[in-house]
């Protein structure tokens, strides 16, 4: 934790421009933007990934990103439409290891998107889905 950027933010070692901030959750500006409104919501306490929060906190993270939505919907900042990411672990693109949402507005040509692969044309079966669904929902008892 101790070079961890996001502690040092929630801890104030280091400047932020803070738009919220209560006992679980601060939200702050993304110093490398998407576009302008890029918010990142980031829990105080340090874990690496979503899966070890407890529902509360996730539950909590995703309410400060519905209030900070309405507000850049509302507000003068370029906004077609709004995107919400989180990379959860290095292969998903995670580059901090401290888990965090970010919130960002989108306009047509922006210049920013997600790259599909080529097997992502081909549908899998039904037979495969329900084996993945089969899998995971194992898991979530």
């Amino acid at each position: 934790m101790n070079n961890c950027i996001f502690c040092k933010i929630i801890n104030r070692e280091l400047p932020a421009s803070i738009i919220h901030e209560d006992d679980q959750v601060i939200a702050f500006m993304d110093i490398q933007p998407v576009n302008p409104g890029h918010i990142l919501v980031v829990p105080k306490i340090h874990r690496e990934f979503i899966a070890e929060l407890d529902e509360d906190l996730t539950s909590g993270m995703f309410n400060v990103a519905a209030k900070i939505n309405r507000a850049l919907r509302k507000s003068d900042i370029r906004s077609e439409g709004i995107n919400y990411f989180l990379a959860d672990g290095e292969a998903a693109g995670q580059e901090v290891f401290h888990t965090h949402l970010h919130i960002f507005p989108r306009f047509r040509n922006d210049g920013f998107g997600l790259r599909f692969g080529e097997r992502y044309s081909v549908l899998p079966d039904r037979k495969e889905l329900d084996e993945v669904c089969t899998s995971i929902k194992k898991m979530m008892e």
